[in-house]
């Protein structure tokens, strides 16, 4: 038996699911839930091997619920079924680890057929959305130069932090005060996801010694 717990705002949608899905000899329903409280507080308990979730829900998201719950239950299938076609919702589910992704247009037959494919460890997304996720996907190793999130003055005082300035240099060279360049460094270090002014330096000087290198090394 697939052991399913259900989690939707709409009453009435999901006791259509329940009476869909409930109908079939392999699936039962377990639980439902209206809110993310409520189905964050129950899907560990009763351990469902899927959760079909609303995108949209009245206290939060079924993407943060599906993070959630499977960071307690790993091997617990989630099952996105929304009204809407958002490609930042899609793209975050499947961030979130959600197994797939489907519209509430989804013929009934089809919707059984989603949830016996990832009670059984498959991968399900819907057709439409596919495109638009491998879209984003292209778009976000476009942008893979960490260096496109800095401002053009802390590129300047990433080269100088390069050079072996300190911050009292830095600010010297560019007229700035020293706090306001403890300022630029602590950002241009949290956009570049570093902890120690070393690591900047290192990599300003991999840009010097190699410009066209790759830079996320």
């Amino acid at each position: 038996m697939i052991r399913v717990f259900l989690v939707d705002d709409h009453e009435v949608v999901r006791r259509g699911v329940a009476a869909l899905l409930g109908s079939e000899d392999d699936i039962e329903i377990i639980g439902e839930a209206g809110t993310a409280e409520s189905a964050i507080a129950r899907i560990p308990a009763l351990k469902p091997d899927v959760a079909v979730l609303d995108v949209r829900l009245p206290d939060g998201n079924g993407v943060d619920v599906c993070r959630e719950v499977r960071s307690r239950l790993p091997g617990l299938a989630c099952l996105m079924l929304t009204s809407y076609a958002d490609d930042d919702a899609l793209f975050d589910a499947v961030m979130a680890g959600a197994a797939g992704y489907v519209l509430k247009q989804i013929h009934g037959s089809d919707l059984v057929g989603a949830v016996r494919t990832v009670a059984a460890g498959q991968s399900l997304l819907d057709p439409a959305t596919t495109a638009a996720m491998l879209t984003r996907l292209r778009e976000q190793a476009a942008r893979r130069d960490p260096l496109a999130a800095l401002s053009e003055q802390e590129r300047h005082i990433l080269d100088l932090i390069g050079e072996g300035l300190t911050n009292r240099q830095i600010g010297e060279r560019l007229f700035l005060a020293e706090k306001t360049v403890k300022n630029y460094v602590s950002s241009l270090l949290s956009k570049l996801g570093m902890q120690r002014r070393t690591q900047a330096a290192a990599l300003a000087a991999r840009m010097a010694a190699d410009p066209k290198g790759d830079r996320r090394k």
